[in-house]
Order: C-alpha cells, then sequence, then structure tokens
C-alpha cells in the first residue's frame, strides 16, 4: 500500500500545479485587470456614430463592441432583438436613430432609468421624465424641392399635394424608418382611420413611392420627381454636392415640425451599467452633439451648446425642431400603425 501510495504523490502533485496554475491567473485578472467593456447596439449609421464611439474609447479606455442594424431593418431589427433577450440581456445600451423604437421598447419593460448628469442639457420634450430615455442630435422630416421646377414655398408645396396628379412627388415605403415614423406621428394627429385615406389617395393619385429616403432624394435630384419627402442628413448630401435644390420642413396643421432625435437608453438587467453610464453621459454631452452637428449629417443639437460653433445650416436646423411634435403619442399608436402597414403590404 505505502509503495501503490509513493507512486501516485508525482501524479498529484502535477494535478495540483495544473490547478494552481489555471487558479492564478484567473484570480489575478480578476484582481488587477481595471479594463471594462461595453455592448452598444447602435441604429445611428455607423459612419457617423464610429467617431464618436472612437472618441469615448480613446477619453475612458472602456473598449465597445458595437452591433450596427442591418439597413434593410431600418433600426426595427435591433428593437425586436433587444425584445428577443430581455430576460438574458447581451447589450448594456442601446443607441437608437428612431425614438418611437425606443419608446416601445420602455413599454416593453426592456429599458432600465438613468438620468444622466447631462440630461438637463435637453429640453423635457424630447427625454423621458423616469429617465428611461434621453433624445439628442435630431434630424427633422423634411420637403426636398427641385426649385427649378418648383417655388420652395410652403403654399406651392401644399397646392402640388393636393394636386390630382402626384406623379412627380415622391416618399419612402412606410414600413420602415422615419417614414414609419412620420405616418405614427400623422396617425397621432389625426386618427388611423384619416390616416389610412391620406395614404390611399396619394397612391391613388400617383406619388411614386421608393425603398427609402436616399431614393426619394436621388429622384429629386434627376430630376425625375419635383417634391420628395425626405430626411435631414439626406437632404443635405445632395445640396453638399452642389445640386439646385432646397429644403423646408414637414409642418403639421399646428405648425409643428417632426423632429426625431436620436436616443440612448441603459438596458435593464445590463451586464456593466457603470460602463453603460459612462457611455450614456458621453453621447449626452455637448461634445458628442457638437461632433454630429459638424458632420455631413447636420445632426441637430438638442441641448444647450455654444451656438458660435455651429453652421448657419444647423442654426436654421435648430429653430425649426424647437417646434418638433411631442413623440409619446405617436409611440402609442405606433405598432398599430405597423401592423396595418404590414397587412396592406403583405396583401399587395
Amino acid at each position: 500500500m505505502k509503495s501503490s501510495t509513493n507512486q501516485l504523490w508525482p501524479i498529484i502533485c502535477v494535478c495540483f500545479a495544473i490547478v494552481i496554475g489555471m487558479a492564478v491567473p484567473a484570480f489575478w485578472r480578476s484582481s488587477t485587470d481595471d479594463s471594462s467593456s461595453l455592448t452598444v447596439y447602435c441604429a445611428h449609421d455607423a459612419t457617423f456614430a464610429e467617431s464618436v464611439i472612437a472618441a469615448f474609447e480613446k477619453q475612458t479606455g472602456i473598449n465597445v463592441d458595437v452591433r450596427f442594424d442591418e439597413e434593410a431593418n431600418k433600426s426595427l431589427g435591433l428593437t425586436n432583438l433587444l425584445v428577443a433577450e430581455k430576460d438574458n440581456p447581451r447589450c448594456d445600451v442601446f443607441w437608437n436613430n428612431q425614438t418611437l423604437g425606443t419608446i416601445r421598447l420602455a413599454n416593453h419593460n426592456v429599458l432600465q432609468p438613468y438620468i444622466s448628469s447631462n440630461a438637463d442639457r435637453i429640453p423635457k420634450k424630447f427625454r423621458d421624465a423616469e429617465g428611461l430615455w434621453t433624445g439628442f442630435a435630431a434630424r427633422l422630416r423634411v420637403y426636398i424641392v427641385n426649385t427649378d421646377k418648383l417655388a420652395a414655398t410652403p403654399e406651392a408645396i401644399a397646392a402640388l399635394l393636393e394636386s390630382e396628379s402626384l406623379e412627380r412627388v415622391t416618399i419612402a415605403q412606410p414600413l420602415f424608418g422615419t417614414t414609419l415614423s412620420h405616418y405614427s406621428v400623422l396617425a397621432d394627429q389625426w386618427g388611423i382611420e384619416q390616416l389610412k385615406t391620406w395614404h390611399t389617395s396619394i397612391h391613388d393619385r400617383g406619388v411614386r413611392e421608393v425603398r427609402g429616403n436616399s431614393m426619394t432624394r436621388d429622384l429629386v435630384v434627376e430630376e425625375v420627381c419635383d417634391l420628395g419627402f425626405t430626411d435631414t442628413d439626406d437632404a443635405y448630401s445632395a445640396l453638399d454636392n452642389g445640386k439646385q435644390l432646397a429644403i423646408l420642413p414637414v409642418r403639421l396643421a399646428d405648425g409643428s415640425t417632426i423632429c426625431m432625435p436620436n436616443s440612448v437608453a441603459m438596458i435593464r438587467n445590463c451586464p456593466d451599467p457603470e460602463a453603460a453610464k459612462q457611455f450614456i453621459d458621453f453621447v449626452l454631452s455637448e461634445q458628442t452633439e457638437l461632433m454630429l452637428a459638424q458632420s455631413a449629417a447636420r445632426q441637430i443639437p438638442l441641448g444647450r451648446i455654444d451656438e458660435a460653433l455651429l453652421s448657419e445650416e444647423v442654426k436654421q436646423l435648430r429653430e425649426w425642431a424647437a417646434d418638433g411634435v411631442e413623440l409619446n403619442g405617436a409611440a402609442t399608436i405606433n405598432q398599430q400603425v405597423l401592423d396595418w402597414l404590414t397587412a396592406e403590404y403583405t396583401g399587395r
């Protein structure tokens, strides 16, 4: 027996050494590694979001693992993914460019309250009272006008939209993106039955419906259409290329505009809430809003900012955005609008 035990000792020692060799590095990493990581789902265009994320990483030392949406889904994909992951969240922060989708997540109890120290920069109508989400860096729904064919005035636009033929007017399919938000705002203002009537009317009169806002812009640029519904970021990409176009805000009956902020929110029971708070603070800062305002997209700062650092174009956009409609009503009816549109287009 003694001889057998002596033979086992070398094996026991080797096993013990292996266990200690595995345990010590794990302990060392957990006790000395101060690095952190953060998972962000981002529906904003990667072209503009990546510079903000890189600046955050440089300033904080926190590594960001970012998942962008697919263009075809127009942010709905990430919103639906967050609902699916609700009981086992992988994401810490959702940066959405569709505020209505973020409000829908709040209604599904996917979001966790956090009132950033920078939230009070933002007007109350662009943030949740309980801190579930905060808006920043907005876009506007606008008309893009071929000024060789149509006067860039509210009166001329209204006359064209009331005319018998809309063959030279273009709008994106409303199943996704900001056109879906636009429809939801109209449903909130008019009621969904009047929205359905308007939708049928513009199609009966020949409106050119295309897949996205960039395509509506292109049809006006190419002089196929005289008027298009689009967003400020798409419109300015054409203006920057020297096209003779004009933009005017889409205004509702009460004079309000359709201002669509980016929004940022912490996910309930997220893996790294402390890093999430730092990221939210960063994107709601004047630094980030200024960075996005100075980009080609001309994202509109919603918070207090040094106006001397803004272009004249962005200053004008800020004036229009100040008239932005409150979005909670549109968020409430958004799912009903989407269900109707899904059935409408599936049946075609």
